[in-house]
């Protein structure tokens, strides 16, 4: 059956993705009046998230967030999309890195780097960073259950050269470069719910105790790969730009969970800032400590 859904979305899939953006931005719009006004697709999840995290605001503010969420979710599906035959060209005016130069001290110091990062702004978009650094780029992510549509994800994500490699073999691959002495770049979406009862420690995020998934920390330790924090943030429709910023040299010198924590205060910045650009219809709250 997944293999027969593949053989029929695929056709459709690309023909989308070879659509001028405009047109793709217009079948958005269309999709959000579907997903917000008519299927109600994890609407009251996305609501119930900003009434937890933003009690001070009136239910009118939040609404407003909320729309603005679902359109910029649907905006993401279809430069997701996009993604598939995007040029280099392209990319590259619509998600742009401003300071791709603070990498160079890294490269002069044979310092490879763990890049974190959250689901903020357009993550999908961030293979294009392999182009634009010395580094070998790599990207985590988590085997979907279709073999097919696993490997259009891979084929995708690995459109710009980088390597897409598995949570659950990531930690052996980085080891080997290491043990050889090869020098990469790995961006790991930090800000994910680790499975219950596979955690290690408890943080407050947007104010709300939770589980936190250590593992990019506990990585970055493990092999003393500097930590940098991957700052997406939305300019208007369609562009995006992407900042380095430096969160710790030598990790193994800093307390256990203090990275962590690094990385969620530099997210709940953005999060604070501009709240629709972040995935309010994840559960992302589900285990949280209620006193």
């Amino acid at each position: 059956m997944q293999r027969l859904l593949y053989i029929l979305a695929y056709p459709i899939l690309w023909l989308l993705s070879i659509l001028p953006m405009r047109i793709l931005y217009i079948k958005s719009t269309v999709l959000y009046f579907l997903v917000y006004y008519v299927i109600g697709y994890r609407k009251k999840v996305a609501k119930d998230n900003l009434a937890l995290v933003f009690p001070e605001k009136t239910d009118q503010e939040r609404n407003r967030i909320a729309k603005q969420f679902f359109k910029h979710l649907c905006d993401i599906i279809f430069e997701t999309i996009k993604a598939f035959t995007i040029s280099e060209k392209e990319i590259r005016k619509r998600f742009v890195v401003t300071n791709a130069e603070i990498l160079n001290p890294y490269y002069e110091n044979d310092r490879s780097i763990l890049l974190m990062a959250g689901h903020y702004g357009n993550w999908e978009w961030s293979g294009i960073l392999n182009k634009l650094m010395q580094h070998q780029a790599h990207a985590v992510y988590k085997p979907l259950g279709s073999k097919q549509f696993d490997a259009l994800v891979k084929k995708t994500r690995e459109h710009f050269g980088g390597i897409i490699v598995s949570n659950k073999k990531i930690v052996g691959v980085l080891f080997r470069k290491w043990k050889k002495g090869t020098k990469t770049l790995t961006y790991i979406l930090s800000d994910q719910t680790p499975k219950l009862g596979a955690f290690k420690h408890r943080d407050t995020f947007m104010g709300i105790n939770v589980p936190m998934f250590t593992g990019t920390e506990e990585l970055a330790k493990k092999l003393d790969f500097s930590v940098l924090y991957l700052k997406v943030e939305k300019v208007k429709r369609g562009y995006y730009t992407a900042t380095f910023v430096p969160l710790v040299e030598n990790p193994k010198e800093y307390p256990d969970f203090q990275i962590t924590r690094m990385f969620f205060d530099a997210l709940e910045d953005q999060i604070r800032e501009k709240p629709e650009y972040y995935l309010w219809s994840h559960k992302r709250w589900k285990l949280r400590k209620v006193d």
